[in-house]
This record gives C-alpha cells, sequence and structure tokens, in this order.
C-alpha cells in the first residue's frame, strides 16, 4: 500500500462460514446464459492459495456466482451489500486477468471514498501475498508524494477516487494504456458524492478495449444509465439480502421523536442524496411546515397540497416532472396525477391512517425496472401500531434503520465537500493557483479561534448550498459515441496547454 496515513477501517467485508450461506437461492437473480457457480475447490492453485493466505475457508455467495462472469469476460453489474464479501469477488479475477511481469497498471477500481481505498488494498495485500502483483491507494485529501513514488515503481493495480484519479491522469503521473479491468465498487455511492463529471473525464483516459464489472448495493436510474456509458449490454446479478431488487422498493422505518421529524427527515434526505423524491404529510398545513423547513435549510423543495391554484399545482407537478424541482412535499390528494418513472425515493413524514394508501404512496418509487426506498418516520405509539397493522396486511418486511446523527452527516457532507472543492481547484490554471495565494495567511490567521472558523465555515456551507442543494445534474442517459484515438489525443493537448498558461 502506498499510503501511510492512519485511517479508521469501516466495517470490513469477511469470509466466514456464518456469513457464507445469509443468500437464499430463491434470493439470487441471475444473468440468462447463467454460469454455474464455484468454490475454492474449483479455483485455480494461486488463487486457491491467496484464500488460504486470507483465511478463508469458503466463498460468500456474491464470490461464487459472480467470479464465473468475470473470469469469463462478460460485463457485469452485482447487487450487493458492504460486508458481503464483493472485494474478494473482483480482486481474484483481478489475480488471473493481469499480467505480473507486465509491471504498468493494468486495473483500476474506483471507489467513492479514501476508506473504502485503504479497506480494498489491504484486501488485495493480502490475497496478492508473492504473487508478485502490486496495489497502490490513490485518493484525495492527502498529500501527493507518496502515490507519485508508487506510481512512479510501478503497480499492477490501482484503487482510487475517481477525483485523484482523474488529478493523476491529467498531470501525467498515471497511465492507463494498457489498462484491462476497470471495476466501479460502491457505484450507487461514487454518483451520490458527486463523482459524475470525474468519472466520465477518466472515460477519456481508457483503452479501446477494457472488461467492466460494477458493483453496487441499488440499481437506482442514474446507476443503470453509467453502466451503459461503461459497459456494453451487461448482465445483472442480484445477491442482496434484503429484497432491493432492480424493480423492488426497500421498505424502510426511522423511530424517531414526533419533535424531531423535521431535522430527522433533512439528515435522511442528506444522507441518502436522491435525485428526487415525494415527501408526503396527512394534511395540507402539515405540507406548508415541512416545505418551509426544507426550504429554509437550501433544499430545492417546493409544495402541492389542496389550497393551491390548480394553475400552480400544473407549474409545481410540471417543474418535478422536467427534473427541475428535486424535492415534492405533498398530500395524496394533491399528489394524484404525479407519475415519475425515475423517481428514486418516497418519505412518509407521516404514516398514513389507511394501510392501502400507504401502498400507493410507496408505489410510486421503485418502477419501470428501478430500484426504489419508501422511508417512513415512525413517531408516537399510535403510528407504532398503524406500522405493525401495514406490516401483517401487506407482508411487509420493514428493515429499521437508526436516525442519523449530526456526526454521521457531517462526515458525509465533508467528504461530498472535499470532493466539489478538489473538482474546482482542478479546474483552475497558474493564474488563478496563483490569485488564491494571497489568501492562504487569512485562512491561517483565520483558524486559530473559533469566530474565524466560523467564517471559513460560513463560506463552505454557502458553497455546499449552491452547488449541492439544486436539482442535480442528470447522468446522460445514454452512452455518447466513443470519441477516436486522435481526437481523444487532441483534447489532453488542449488541456494540458490551458494548464500551463502564465
Amino acid at each position: 500500500m502506498s499510503e501511510t496515513e492512519t485511517i479508521e477501517k469501516p466495517e470490513e467485508e469477511i469470509n466466514e462460514p456464518a456469513t457464507a450461506h445469509l443468500v437464499e437461492e430463491d434470493e439470487i437473480e441471475e444473468p440468462e446464459n447463467s454460469l454455474p457457480s464455484v468454490s475454492i475447490g474449483d479455483l485455480p492453485p494461486r488463487l486457491s492459495e491467496a484464500t488460504t493466505r486470507a483465511g478463508w475457508t469458503s466463498l460468500t455467495p456474491v464470490q461464487s456466482k459472480a467470479m464465473p462472469y468475470l473470469f469469463a469476460g462478460r460485463p457485469l453489474m452485482v447487487q450487493a451489500r458492504t460486508g458481503s464479501g464483493k472485494t474478494g469477488a473482483f480482486i481474484m479475477p483481478i489475480m488471473e486477468l493481469v499480467n505480473r511481469h507486465q509491471n504498468e497498471t493494468q486495473a483500476l477500481v474506483l471507489v467513492p471514498t479514501r476508506e473504502l481505498a485503504t479497506q480494498v488494498v489491504t484486501e488485495a495485500t493480502t490475497l496478492f501475498g508473492d504473487s508478485g502483483l502490486s496495489v497502490t491507494a490513490v485518493y484525495g485529501g492527502v498529500g501527493y508524494g507518496a502515490q507519485l513514488k508508487a506510481l512512479r515503481e510501478g503497480t499492477h493495480l490501482i484503487v482510487g477516487t475517481p477525483g485523484r484519479v482523474l488529478d493523476h491522469l491529467l498531470r501525467g503521473s498515471m497511465s492507463l494504456k494498457k489498462l484491462k479491468v476497470l471495476v466501479f465498487d460502491e457505484a450507487d455511492r461514487m454518483l451520490s458524492m458527486g463523482f459524475y463529471p470525474d468519472m466520465r473525464r477518466v472515460q477519456e483516459y481508457l483503452p479501446d478495449s477494457v472488461y467492466t464489472c460494477m458493483f453496487s448495493a441499488t440499481f437506482p436510474p442514474t446507476v443503470r444509465s453509467l453502466a451503459r456509458q461503461f459497459m456494453d449490454k451487461p448482465d445483472f446479478l442480484s445477491l442482496s439480502r434484503d429484497h432491493v431488487h432492480v424493480a423492488d422498493t426497500s421498505h424502510q422505518t426511522v423511530t424517531v421523536s414526533p419533535m424531531e421529524k423535521d431535522r430527522a427527515l433533512v439528515r435522511l434526505i442528506e444522507l441518502e442524496n436522491p435525485d428526487s423524491a415525494i415527501i408526503f404529510c396527512n394534511t395540507k398545513q402539515r405540507v406548508h411546515y415541512v416545505s418551509v423547513v426544507l426550504q429554509r435549510f437550501g433544499y430545492n423543495a417546493d409544495e402541492l397540497s389542496g389550497d393551491l391554484p390548480q394553475n400552480d399545482r400544473e407549474k409545481v407537478m410540471d417543474r418535478l416532472r422536467k427534473g427541475k424541482l428535486r424535492f415534492c412535499v405533498a398530500t395524496d390528494v394533491a399528489a394524484r396525477g404525479i407519475d415519475i418513472s425515475d423517481l428514486s425515493h418516497v418519505f412518509q413524514y407521516e404514516l398514513p391512517d389507511d394501510p392501502e394508501i400507504y401502498i400507493h404512496r410507496a408505489g410510486r418509487t421503485g418502477r419501470a425496472g428501478a430500484a426504489g426506498t419508501a422511508i417512513s418516520l415512525v413517531g408516537d405509539f399510535s403510528e407504532q401500531v398503524q406500522l405493525k397493522k401495514i406490516a401483517k396486511q401487506y407482508n411487509i418486511e420493514f428493515e429499521e434503520r437508526p436516525s442519523p446523527d449530526e456526526a454521521a452527516l457531517a462526515k458525509v457532507v465533508a467528504e461530498r465537500m472535499t470532493v466539489r472543492l478538489e473538482a474546482q481547484m482542478r479546474d483552475r490554471d497558474k493564474l488563478r493557483i496563483e490569485r488564491l495565494q494571497r489568501f492562504v495567511p487569512m485562512v491561517k490567521e483565520l483558524a486559530k479561534d473559533e469566530e474565524g472558523v466560523q467564517l471559513v465555515a460560513m463560506l463552505l456551507d454557502d458553497l455546499y448550498q449552491q452547488t449541492l442543494h439544486s436539482p442535480p445534474a442528470l447522468v446522460e442517459d445514454e452512452a455518447p459515441k466513443q470519441d477516436d484515438t486522435s481526437e481523444k489525443k487532441k483534447r489532453r493537448r488542449s488541456r494540458g496547454r490551458s494548464r500551463n498558461k502564465s
């Protein structure tokens, strides 16, 4: 591993007998012309030795099911949760597909965070052992020194965030000319954090023929569109234990005090970061209140209720359909007629009195083959009773999730803000970088006391609101025509000249 910073490790993916059989056969969705599963005994000697080094006694379902497709070179979208063993599912095929005697980057794994990059590198290092394969972590928020040294020495596998990978490509310190394998790990989180523009720019540096696979916990329309841009007619394999299949809806609940519902809703929206969503309330007074709260927090939100004149209702619904309105707060009556196939989330600020209305609300997400999420805020005792009634009447298995706290939210916001700031710095030429140096002493001085810190935080908050709370830039629906090699080179030379202006 090329980085030396100490990083708090996230929940690790493990291969143990207890986790190897958590997915039942009827919970697995396989492609047409499916391939037979593999076990440790079916692996070639080098990979079998790798599993021994890692202490695995068996393969997890995602490894057993997915690896045959990767070995066969079939483009694949894999739906699997964190902790399912998915890292091993792509690291071991990389060991077979990469030539260890060729000291060039032949595999690239794109991940959303430095923590995940560190976790993947740690597991790859264990599996690689003394095979002669090397791996390097590349991510933002740290210096370039260790990364540049590792890249100069040569590395077979790079695991990195899209932004920092793009930085190295623009600097010329990384080459993907010999790339054979590209893996998107946690693709939904990468899009949620705003990495889409960087991912598209990285695409310009890829060779014409690269085997690509994608792992994601969910496959909303944005992720499926991304897959179409990087893969040709990919297969789909789902091993999600909580039934979040491509055409299904995940039913989730958050138990929260009635007085804390508004703040809990804001945190959930921030963490989930949906492209668009409907928030349902039972009364027009509550609709107005929630709409105002979201607007005051800086969200692109509006309301639909019975008090709204028909002309204004049509304007709100038109904005929602065209993707110009991100969040619509509505009563059930006012929401009639809204039909948006790409709606990824429905939030129920209040549970309805009629269980059938819950089904109508939740049914507005997960349409047209998309994964959907319905999150209900459950407050007082009466709502808890109503939730049990809904679950029993419609045989719904609700997933209880904890109410997000400020610490978890602050971490996610900081990650997204770092991505955005690094992207803006990347696009600055030498003169603009020289100009900003006049403010460096001021920033250092402000950081010395609490009042100064608040001033800097205010600037960051304003930038965050301006850039991340507006309707998100949509992932292009279709893959663009690939530029030929000469055109790619022309664009790179042009970018290089613009960066070197003085």
